[in-house]
Order: structure tokens, then C-alpha cells, then sequence
């Protein structure tokens, strides 16, 4: 996610955002329709703006694992949800099979963390909640295969391990923090998780960027949390909010799409837990962003560094 790559003609982006903000409001307008907050998925939104508005080269140099990875993670988050096992353990045990999927299909997909966490989050049990992501998914590679984002882009996809290994032990540290402070239902942030393990493969990291990622996300869900509660119809605090997290990412000059998610979130959690969100979101970022800090100078110190992704 490199803040130094230039957009496409204005126009050109205009049409990305508006087909990609479109495609986000028919989620919610289905979801409003049949009274169903499990059909929104928050990370189908940053997926949407990642696929089709930044063109994320990682994300669509294969694209039927646009459909694949995020679906599988929520089928199985969805299923583990349902076995009779503390909550805890419920994250662990998936975290884990996600880090098995990832070798399995040797594809990374940072959002299909958070479609894997999702159901147990929001304790999702009702099948839409798998038609949604089943048909979503269906869509966002189908649209990025017929008008060829993938164009030019090589097929080779290579997991870097101790990226991996370390993305598992920051998470479950951060788990440990959540725990200990006594909100364990904030133990895993979707939106978060992502941004954590895609800085854990930056090229460059900085604890410049480590402020401004938790900034982001912070302000995002702040934002998201007060729109949501401020306007009583779905579809327009939607729309309202995905036009303040794209002048929110403007201001700061940066492409995180899972900024875009963290808003979505209000309308899968609890009531009752959204008014410490945003207080969840600046612990858990500043946690998890510091320990992937703390790993990421560690390396410099290594005579070899890992390659990785461009920096947001």
C-alpha cells in the first residue's frame, strides 16, 4: 500500500470509487431490507475499495483466491463458532487454521483474516451470514477478472514464514492485553488484524507510519461509531461514512482499506460495546502496531531483511 503511487486519471478514479461505494450501499440496502445485519460484512468493504479502487497488486495477482481465501476463512470462523469452547480459544483455534489455509492454497489475502475472526466477533449463526459472503466474494473477483486489474502482474505468490509466526504471537499477545484488562469481546479487532499482518510484509515500516496506521483506524472508528448511532437509517450513514473515510485517508495521505471496514463494524456488534470501540481500536492498534514495530526494528538489526510489500 504505497502512499507515492499515483492515482489514474480523475475520472478514471471517480468511476472506481462510485462502483465500488455502490456495490458497498447495495450490501447494507440488502441488509436493511430483510432486517439482517449478518449480510454486512465490513471486510468485503475494504476489499471492495482495496480490488477495485487502490488495484492492490498482492490481493489480485490471482484472482479466484479473491473468492476462495476469504470464503473458506469464513466458513470455517463460522463453524468453529458453533463448537462449545470458550471464546478465547475460539479465536486461537481459528487464527491458527487460517495460518493452515494460507499454506494450503500458498496465498495470502490479508482481509481473509478478518472474514475468518468475523463470525466469532459478532457470534454470527445464521446461514446468510455465508450466502453474503459466498455471493460478495463471487462479485469482487468476477469484476477484477473481466475488466483485468490483474493485467501484466505475475501469478507468483510466496508466504513468508516468520512474517507468519510473528503475526501469530503479536495477535495473541494482543489477545492477552484485551484479556487482562478485562474486554475480552475486544480481543480481536478485524479491521486491525489485517493491518497488522500487512505491515508485518511492508518493505519499509517506521514508527512514523506505526502513528499514523493507528490514527487512522482510531479516527475511522470513532467516526463510524457516532454516524452510526447519530442517523437511524442504514443506507445513508453508510454512505456518509465512506465519504469521510475517503477525506479522512486523504488528509493523511494514505490507502488503508481496512479503514474503510472499521464503520461497518457498528452494524454487526452489540450496541452496548460500541460506545468503547473507539477507545478498543486506539489499545489494539497501538498494542499490536507497537509490537509489529518493535519485530520490524529488530530485523533492521539482521543482516538479512525480508522483502516484503511497499509501505502505506
Amino acid at each position: 500500500m504505497d502512499i507515492t503511487k499515483k492515482d489514474s486519471s480523475p475520472l478514471s478514479t471517480f468511476k472506481s470509487y462510485s462502483i465500488a461505494f455502490s456495490f458497498i450501499i447495495a450490501m447494507v440496502a440488502v441488509a436493511y431490507y430483510f432486517g439482517d445485519h449478518e449480510i454486512i460484512l465490513p471486510e468485503i468493504v475494504a476489499l471492495a475499495i482495496g480490488l477495485w479502487v487502490y488495484r492492490e497488486a498482492d490481493w489480485i495477482r490471482q484472482p479466484e483466491k479473491i473468492f476462495i481465501a476469504p470464503s473458506l476463512t469464513a466458513i470455517l470462523g463460522f463453524a468453529i463458532n458453533h463448537l462449545n469452547i470458550p471464546y478465547i480459544a475460539k479465536l486461537l483455534f481459528i487464527m491458527l487454521v487460517m495460518m493452515v489455509v494460507m499454506r494450503l492454497i500458498n496465498f495470502s489475502l490479508a482481509p481473509s483474516l478478518a472474514t475468518g475472526f468475523l463470525p466469532i466477533v459478532t457470534h454470527a449463526v445464521h446461514y446468510s451470514f455465508i450466502a453474503s459472503i459466498l455471493l460478495t466474494t463471487f462479485v469482487l473477483m468476477v469484476v477484477v477478472i473481466i475488466w483485468k486489474f490483474n493485467k501484466g502482474l505475475t501469478r507468483t505468490s510466496t508466504l513468508h514464514y516468520p512474517s507468519m509466526y510473528a503475526y501469530m504471537a503479536i495477535t495473541t499477545l494482543a489477545m492477552s492485553v484485551a484479556m487482562l484488562m478485562g474486554y475480552p469481546q475486544f480481543a480481536v479487532i478485524p479491521p486491525i488484524t489485517v493491518v497488522v499482518y500487512e505491515s508485518l510484509n511492508m518493505k519499509m515500516y517506521s514508527r512514523k507510519i506505526a502513528l499514523k496506521q493507528t490514527a487512522v483506524l482510531t479516527i475511522s472508528a470513532i467516526i463510524g461509531v457516532s454516524v452510526f448511532l447519530q442517523i437511524d437509517n442504514w443506507i445513508w450513514a453508510a454512505l456518509i461514512n465512506l465519504c469521510l473515510m475517503y477525506l479522512l485517508l486523504r488528509l493523511f495521505k494514505m490507502h488503508v482499506p481496512a479503514v474503510y471496514a472499521f464503520p461497518f463494524l457498528a452494524y454487526v456488534l452489540p450496541r452496548e460495546t460500541l460506545y468503547l470501540l473507539p477507545q478498543a481500536a486506539l489499545i489494539s492498534a497501538s498494542v499490536s502496531l507497537g509490537l509489529v514495530l518493535a519485530y520490524r526494528s529488530y530485523l533492521k538489526k539482521k543482516p538479512e531483511v525480508s522483502k516484503g510489500k511497499e509501505c502505506i
